[in-house]
């Protein structure tokens, strides 16, 4: 009967996410109709008007999660078809994505140290920017709180892919490099999908400013996290 429940949720998911892709399609990706945010939405819509625990829906989220290391890999392929802009605009590629996650962690240590949060807060912050395994590790090790850490990720790519694209065209961010760096800087996994769906080239872009900003910010973050002991 698990089984089958299991099975159940997994093509509710896949059903939910194409209805949302294709509504999203046909109104040109409008950024209240992001497909991320709103099949999750919808998803807990069923469940709340439904009583359905989320222990029932648990075994299928960890087998979807499951599937993210294989399509985190699958990355690779538009990397490697786009290896000549990376060869060309490799210095250029790599001091961007520092940058911007130097950028990230430093001004949301600042807004939440002038904020009044306490220290625990401000380094689970810090790391909103990259995927959940370096955020995790960084939160810990600094005195952060990991959990709280890991929902500063999830709201930040969640952020990130239903705004990311229309603010990018909003300042007339036309470039595929340039908004494929974007994506994957500030949103990573998120960001990298709605990069993805806007084309090839941005996708592959975005990949690789998530991996580049989850080691860069990784070093990083011990200057960042001295300088705001000092505050």
């Amino acid at each position: 009967m698990q089984h089958l429940t299991t099975a159940f949720f997994i093509v509710l998911t896949a059903v939910v996410y194409n209805l949302v892709r294709r509504l999203s399609m046909r109104h040109h990706n409008h950024p209240l109709l992001n497909i991320v945010g709103l099949s999750v939405a919808t998803l807990i819509g069923v469940l709340l008007i439904g009583d359905i625990p989320y222990s029932a829906y648990e075994p299928a989220s960890d087998i979807i999660t499951f599937m993210l290391g294989p399509a985190t890999v699958g990355l690779a392929l538009p990397l490697y078809r786009y290896r000549a802009v990376l060869k060309r605009r490799a210095t250029a590629l790599i001091g961007t994505v520092a940058l911007g996650s130097l950028a990230a962690m430093v001004i949301a240590a600042l807004i939440a140290h002038f904020g009044g949060l306490p220290r625990e807060v401000n380094i689970s912050i810090l790391t909103k920017g990259i995927s959940v395994p370096f955020a995790l590790e960084i939160s810990e090790m600094y005195g952060g709180i990991p959990p709280l850490a890991a929902a500063f990720v999830v709201a930040t790519g969640t952020l990130g892919a239903i705004f990311g694209g229309w603010l990018l065209t909003r300042f007339k961010v036309g470039d595929p490099v340039a908004r494929g760096l974007a994506f994957g800087t500030v949103s990573h996994g998120q960001g990298t999908a709605a990069a993805l769906i806007e084309g090839e080239q941005q996708g592959a872009m975005a990949g690789l400013a998530m991996i580049l900003a989850g080691i860069l910010t990784t070093a990083m973050a011990p200057a960042v996290v001295f300088f705001l002991d000092l505050l």
